[in-house]
């Protein structure tokens, strides 16, 4: 595929697809490799969105690949369905819409389990996902190699929740501390009962 193709599609995406229409059955995402754009209806506090590109209404912020290399066996559903109903540990993008989101949500980073892992416990991942079902929206495009563009990818769009191969947006350094910020407070707070509401 095209580079001109790839950006052709990102920016006119053909469908928008919410958090039940993904985890419907069947899934509608292929176990395919390629690239995957959320758009979102709400921007996160914070976020700048000068720039960036606007379809149906709704604000391209963040694009990620899977798998990320040869080695990998991520696909793009598998990818997808994590970042919808997976947590905090597993997903990047939960991980940052979590920390951006705790002000209005009033759920923090916290060690679970062993306190190994860090999530938004059982109860802040389920706002999360019902946060997601109203303002996320994803879109994909198969490629059989997508490492081998991403960088054009992110030189191209404006993609402020990108930090990784971000670094020449001015959102991107920005976003980092305030995620690294909630990992060291969640390390200073008591290991969390997943099962009950923690809240800093």
């Amino acid at each position: 595929m095209f580079l001109k193709s790839v950006f052709s599609n990102i920016t006119n995406p053909k469908k928008l697809w919410s958090r039940s229409e993904v985890l419907s059955r069947p899934c509608p995402i292929p176990q395919k490799r390629g690239l995957y754009a959320w758009y979102f209806k709400t921007i996160p506090p914070e976020v700048p969105v000068d720039g960036c590109n606007v379809a149906d209404g709704k604000t391209l912020l963040y694009v990620g690949i899977s798998p990320k290399n040869t080695k990998s066996k991520q696909n793009l559903r598998k990818r997808v369905i994590t970042h919808f109903s997976g947590n905090a540990e597993g997903s990047t993008l939960r991980l940052t819409l979590g920390v951006l989101l705790s002000p209005l949500s009033d759920f923090f980073l916290r060690r679970v389990g062993s306190g190994k892992r860090k999530t938004f416990t059982h109860v802040g991942e389920q706002w999360l996902d019902n946060w997601m079902e109203e303002n996320a929206f994803v879109y994909w495009l198969e490629h059989e190699i997508p490492w081998s563009i991403e960088r054009e990818v992110l030189t191209k769009f404006s993609l402020p929740l990108n930090i990784q191969d971000n670094e020449h947006h001015a959102f991107s350094k920005t976003l980092s501390s305030i995620r690294v910020k909630a990992k060291k407070e969640a390390n200073s707070l008591p290991i969390a009962n997943e099962d009950n509401q923690q809240r800093k």
